[in-house]
């Protein structure tokens, strides 16, 4: 039977656009994850993998007319944030490279021979060495920043390991583009082009998780596809590291000091949040705590006034359509569900942005609106109003991990009054990343960023934002009374590479 054709679709229109690739066969993920294998050894020279990433950042950045030009035709996000998008990609990838010249991140330790320790200390040197093949599983709502060249693919290769990509369905075109780049980037430095692999179709993701050659799995996507391949890495024979974002409501709540000081304020700062990017960002604030009557009457006032003058937009494609429409059906029509501004079918081809409330005796106890405690990917967020503080944190107890969790604060409580601090430990219980008096929307790429949290928002304790995305895929390993003559330069008592280390117990630069 002939492979199924993929196809590139304007989410604008809901019409095929060309067909770009096939899906891939059995025998063609084999022969991808078995090609990315084989260039293993060529990323082993720093030197050379350091320069890979900045020549793929300078191929990305020549092309990105006619990169942008694609992404927007295929995801409708837009020239303006395609471009910002890119510039993080690109971003990215050299503060990988400025990682990699770096060394620290292989984390070498050295313990010379201690006879009078308790008990005997033996030559020990310890670092950290790439995991193999690493697959990625890239996201629709981030075509460049966590697609093919984005955040997973980027801290793979800085750490030493080639990937395969799975593409996804909704920029097959763009997923292509940018795969030849990478691969243009590598064979100049002769890293050979399989370095970066690129497979297309949902069995192709499937059998990639459980190629026996793949080392471990990068995701960013549902709670239902992640889990999926979540569950999968683990069943298999010799099971791997499989470091997954699923989904996450990412939480905000509102103290009473808060909206009395800037109800106003506090409303429109979370409508342009909630409606940013159609609503399609994974740290969209999903459900926010508000004080009823008073104050918070005053925060959904100004809430309503700027989510009803948003325009309808085009989500990424008409399946994510369906399912928000229907998913704000079936929340609207629980008991105590009100819509001050309804959200849903903005046209034949959009969505409007709107808003649900609830009180929050609904969500302090287990049933039917639990389902208000699961993400609605799009323009959507439910407001939740409280009586008292033992009803807020009574919502909060019941709440799954989050990517961040948000409190709003008057300036008296941000300066240490109130409880302010006792909200932002039980916080840190729930989420990644906690904000004091922001908005989650906007993940800055830095050396400190977390991007994750308890599940379902990851499978992993790791982050796939920030430098120490690079973790996920590399091992330690300690050699014992090996001759010099045999260690890895890495680990030699001259430091011929310059690395940091700690010798002795003692940090070395």
């Amino acid at each position: 039977m002939a492979a199924a054709p993929v196809w590139s679709v304007d989410p604008r229109t809901g019409k095929q656009r060309e067909q770009v690739a096939v899906e891939a066969t059995v025998h063609e993920v084999d022969a991808a994850v078995r090609a990315a294998l084989a260039a293993r050894g060529a990323l082993a020279d720093r030197v050379v993998r350091s320069a890979f990433l900045r020549s793929a950042a300078t191929g990305l950045e020549a092309a990105s007319n006619g990169l942008v030009e694609t992404a927007d035709a295929e995801t409708a996000l837009g020239p303006v944030r395609l471009n910002g998008e890119l510039a993080r990609t690109t971003y990215q990838l050299r503060a990988f490279a400025d990682i990699v010249d770096e060394g620290a991140f292989l984390d070498v330790i050295i313990d010379h021979p201690d006879d009078t320790a308790t008990p005997p200390i033996p030559d020990l040197r310890r670092c950290k060495v790439p995991l193999g093949v690493v697959a990625v599983y890239s996201a629709s709502n981030f075509p460049f920043a966590f697609s093919v060249a984005g955040g997973d693919t980027a801290s793979a290769l800085a750490a030493g390991c080639p990937v395969v990509v799975k593409a996804h369905p909704d920029h097959p075109a763009l997923s292509e583009l940018v795969a030849k780049v990478l691969r243009r980037a590598a064979a100049g430095h002769g890293i050979p082009e399989g370095v970066v692999g690129l497979v297309h179709g949902f069995e192709a993701g499937v059998e990639l998780i459980g190629h026996p050659l793949v080392s471990a799995a990068g995701f960013t996507g549902s709670v239902r596809g992640g889990r999926a391949l979540f569950d999968a890495a683990a069943a298999r024979r010799a099971p791997i590291p499989f470091h997954g974002e699923l989904g996450s409501l990412n939480p905000v709540v509102v103290t009473e000091a808060a909206a009395a000081e800037r109800a106003e304020e506090i409303g429109t700062g979370l409508a342009g949040s909630m409606t940013l990017g159609v609503g399609q960002f994974c740290v969209k604030p999903g459900l926010v705590l508000v004080p009823s009557g008073g104050s918070g009457d005053r925060l959904v006032k100004s809430l309503t006034d700027a989510v009803s003058d948003t325009e309808a937009g085009v989500l990424l494609d008409h399946r994510m359509r369906d399912h928000f429409v229907e998913g704000v059906r079936e929340r609207a029509r629980l008991e105590g569900v009100e819509s001050p501004v309804t959200p849903g079918a903005g046209g034949e081809h959009t969505v409007s942005a709107g808003f649900l409330t609830v009180p929050a005796r609904r969500l302090a106890v287990g049933g039917a609106h639990d389902l208000l405690l699961e993400e609605c990917f799009g323009p959507v967020t439910v407001v939740v109003r409280y009586e008292d503080e033992g009803e807020m944190t009574a919502v909060l107890s019941r709440m799954p991990g989050n990517l961040t969790a948000t409190v709003q604060l008057s300036s008296q409580e941000a300066a240490g009054g109130g409880r302010g601090a006792e909200i932002l430990a039980g916080l840190t219980s729930l989420a990644g990343r906690v904000l004091v008096n922001g908005w989650p929307t906007g993940v800055a790429v830095a050396p400190a960023q977390h991007h994750g949290g308890p599940y379902p928002a990851t499978t992993s304790t790791s982050t796939s934002v920030g430098g120490t995305a690079i973790e996920r895929w590399l091992r330690p390993v300690v050699y014992q009374n090996a001759p010099e003559a045999l260690l890895p330069q890495e680990l030699r008592d001259g430091n011929p590479l310059g690395l940091p280390r700690r010798l002795n117990g003692v940090l070395e630069r």
